[in-house]
């Protein structure tokens, strides 16, 4: 045929339509070249285009494994795997918290793994939470669902969770997590270090309002009536106005308290308290015996910590236990006196055990930055001190990816 007139020109349109014309229009049709430059194409066959299919016709039936779509490096694996031996060790007390009779609840280890997911990756609210969970493979696959269950109302979660709130399950799965670690040969059994944090409770400072009626007596030295003992929050009654440092506003709050050892600083005791001035020292105390089974230590230990914890009753404590005073001091005042002997002043192992204290600033830094420590949503000492042992296992779980296969 005489010019472009008759030949056939098939385009790769959606649908792999068949296009017949001049190769003029076929060249304006798919790409807007005009008919001057039509020769260019008139020894080109338009059988198949790269570009694929825009097609919105949803899958019927999926036949790829979720777990197959999770990266075999991905971090989550590993902490899935210390999560489930853990929790297998908690299988008696989950029996023990629910009744043999009744409708179903949300699995004890899956409403676990998505409240670590949840402070894993600093999800603000259960809310949120289920939302990520309901379209997120990956946090399926880490909680336990398959891909075409349905998530829980965050009503409903909220609501099984204080089942476990009741039976100090956070607690018990820490102490789960650090037997795996003592059996990687990655906690030290001779040296700690101790220090506490600021813990910002969900109330303001103007719901604070004077008690009705007021207290008869304080709790300072001498009976003396203290803000604490005049003044409550009708949000949170069980929060204090406490500031750590002279410069800072005194901010509704709880305090956090761990016990760290000093090999990878993994968290071996933890609580959260009301705020006070001596409430670090007798949280400190309170987590060595917890540590060392409630009676002195057999050999002796070494003790990290800052200068708010120079104090006599507290060091002469210390040696009580057997444990080995490496507490920061003062300069030599008569306001601030110290109460380390020449031995203990000298030890080998002090400028070392100061060193460490850093190990600490480790996890509140990891709590406060990438996790939910900085402001809690949940009221009342109880909660609070349940959550802040969660969120000490969540950090152990971070560090000891990082550490096992080293080991």
């Amino acid at each position: 045929m005489a010019g472009h007139d008759g030949l056939a020109v098939q385009l790769a349109h959606v649908g792999a339509v068949l296009y017949q014309g001049t190769t003029s229009q076929a060249a304006e049709k798919v790409a807007g070249v005009p008919a001057k430059a039509a020769r260019f194409h008139s020894q080109v066959d338009y059988i198949q285009g790269m570009r694929g299919h825009d097609e919105q016709q949803g899958a019927v039936f999926s036949y790829s494994n979720i777990e197959e779509r999770i990266p075999q490096q991905h971090p989550l694996r590993a902490i899935r795997g210390i999560v489930d031996a853990a929790l297998r060790e908690l299988d008696l007390h989950f029996e023990a918290l629910y009744a043999q009779r009744g409708r179903p609840s949300i699995a004890p280890e899956r409403l676990l793994r998505a409240m670590l997911l949840q402070l894993l990756y600093a999800i603000r609210s259960e809310e949120l939470l289920m939302e990520q969970v309901d379209f997120n493979q990956m946090y399926r696959w880490f909680v336990g669902l398959g891909p075409d269950e349905a998530v829980w109302d965050a009503t409903v979660f909220s609501k099984n969770r204080e089942r476990l709130l009741a039976g100090e399950v956070s607690q018990r799965l820490l102490e789960a997590v650090l037997r795996q670690a003592a059996e990687g040969q990655l906690l030290s059994e001779e040296h700690f270090t101790v220090d506490g944090t600021l813990i910002e409770a969900w109330a303001g400072r103007k719901s604070f309002v004077s008690k009705d009626p007021p207290p008869r007596q304080g709790t300072g030295a001498r009976g003396r009536k203290l803000l604490r003992d005049t003044h409550e929050s009708k949000t949170d009654p069980e929060a204090r106005l406490y500031k750590k440092s002279t410069a800072g506003e005194a901010q509704p709050s709880y305090l956090g308290h761990v016990l760290v050892e000093n090999r990878h600083g993994l968290v071996v005791a933890a609580c959260a308290t009301q705020s006070g001035n001596a409430a670090e020292r007798e949280a400190a105390l309170i987590l060595l015996q917890r540590w060392g089974g409630g009676k002195p230590y057999r050999l002796p230990i070494t003790l990290g910590a800052d200068k708010h914890y120079q104090e006599e009753k507290f060091i002469a404590e210390l040696r009580r236990l057997g444990v080995v005073p490496h507490v920061a001091e003062y300069k030599s005042n008569d306001k601030w006196p110290n109460w380390l002997s020449e031995e203990e002043r000298h030890h080998p192992g002090f400028v070392v055990s100061q060193k460490k204290r850093k190990l600490v600033e480790k996890v509140f830094g990891w709590g406060k930055v990438n996790s939910l420590l900085r402001q809690v949503k949940l009221r009342g000492e109880k909660k609070v001190d349940w959550f802040f042992r969660l969120l000490a296992t969540a950090s152990n779980l971070v560090r000891m990816v990082k550490l096992i296969p080293a080991v």
